[in-house]
């Protein structure tokens, strides 16, 4: 029985959940939020729900109150009980195809690709040190986003641009949220055998889709960095390149300020004006606002795009999957991207969908069309026993 830790480190959180494996046993999971403030937040699930505000200085802080809240509420002995911590890594670029141990090298190739991450590997790396320096005989494991994505053949991930650019520079299309992609196409295959051709949509405040052929990932949409693809809460999704430097020219804006708009300012905080919560745009959109209507139509008719694309590259869908915040918990959307995929054989029952249900397609639809729960975490946790040999 070996006790593993799943981490996400964000830039002002941290998300866990700890397992017993290999039984995949959840002991306890949960978020420290806010880090950095007066009025942080620690919540976590163990024997009931228990949450608390206060002062949480930095990442370390917010390890050592982690762990020791760990050891007080006797969830774990000590320290020493955690034998392997896996870290999700946004970008791996070249280096990696797989999981690997954690080194000063490791760390290094996470710090540089944060120019192609830069809201994501940067944390990720504080949340790997913070770790260390509290576990240091724990197994460090550092787990890609863009590690499942390694199968997309070289029709699909090459760009357009002189050749030397790859060869210099690995600029090729990456694609990113791998554990989620990989953990729902597993599931789905568990759920419909005959799952051959599958597209998932990651649909959260970050989008994106993928195209699995029988477990392998042939196509992604988002690309060398995780700004292409879809419309997401504040990120542009695909755009003509040509704007940028056309925004630069008439606003007067350096290359940081152009990089914040697409990934801050854009996506749909930018086309409605209202926020980067689609929760908070549907209402807009409930109440009759004309701009959030649109917003939200622009974001479901580019996820149609990519599923149409992605049939395409499949040669045919037998399973339609949505997972993520949005993805899980909005009929709303599923119906509006489901709605527009008659010509693929989709077709949903309205009443299962309404309640987000697990299979949502209708008796006589020719696609499974499935609503699965995302964990990551697991796979990162598989991830931690098969590379650190635990």
């Amino acid at each position: 029985m070996t006790k593993v830790m799943a981490i996400n480190s964000g830039s002002s959180s941290l998300k866990f959940k700890l397992f017993i494996m290999p039984q995949e046993e959840v002991i306890t999971e949960g978020a420290i939020e806010r880090i950095g403030s007066d009025e942080a937040v620690f919540s976590y699930k163990y024997n009931g729900k228990t949450s608390q505000t206060m002062p949480i200085k930095d990442h370390q802080a917010a390890v050592h109150l982690l762990l020791d809240t760990l050891t007080e509420q006797n969830i774990i002995e000590s320290y020493d009980d955690i034998s392997g911590v896996g870290h999700r890594i946004s970008h791996g670029g070249t280096y990696y195809q797989d999981a690997t141990l954690i080194d000063e090298q490791v760390e290094q190739h996470i710090d540089e690709l944060s120019t192609l991450s830069p809201l994501h590997n940067p944390v990720n790396l504080i949340g790997i040190r913070s770790f260390k320096a509290v576990l240091p005989h724990a197994k460090q494991v550092a787990i890609f986003d863009t590690s499942f994505h390694q199968t997309i053949p070289e029709e699909f991930h090459m760009y357009a641009l002189p050749y030397k650019y790859y060869v210099n520079y690995g600029i090729r299309r990456y694609g990113f949220h791998g554990p989620s992609h990989q953990y729902v196409s597993e599931e789905a295959k568990k759920i419909n055998p005959a799952a051959s051709k599958v597209i998932t949509c990651h649909v959260g405040s970050g989008g994106s889709i993928a195209a699995i052929k029988d477990g392998k990932s042939i196509n992604t949409s988002m690309g060398f960095t995780p700004l292409a693809g879809l419309v997401m809460g504040t990120r542009t999704g695909d755009l003509d390149p040509q704007i940028l430097p056309f925004i630069q020219e008439q606003e007067g804006l350096n290359s940081q300020e152009i990089k914040d708009l697409m990934n801050k300012e854009s996506g749909l905080l930018g086309l409605s004006g209202i926020s980067n919560d689609y929760r908070d745009v549907e209402e807009a959109a409930d109440a009759g606002n004309k701009q959030a209507e649109m917003a939200l139509t622009v974001f479901a008719r580019r996820i149609i795009q990519y599923v149409g694309s992605y049939a395409a590259d499949l040669n045919g869908l037998d399973t339609l999957v949505f997972t993520a915040g949005v993805g899980e918990h909005s009929d709303r959307l599923r119906k509006a991207v489901c709605d527009s995929l008659t010509y693929l054989g989709v077709k949903i029952d309205e009443a299962k969908n309404a309640t987000d249900s697990l299979s949502i397609e209708a008796a006589d639809s020719k696609v499974k069309v499935l609503v699965i729960p995302t964990d990551e975490e697991v796979i990162i946790a598989r991830d931690v026993i098969r590379i650190a040999a635990l």
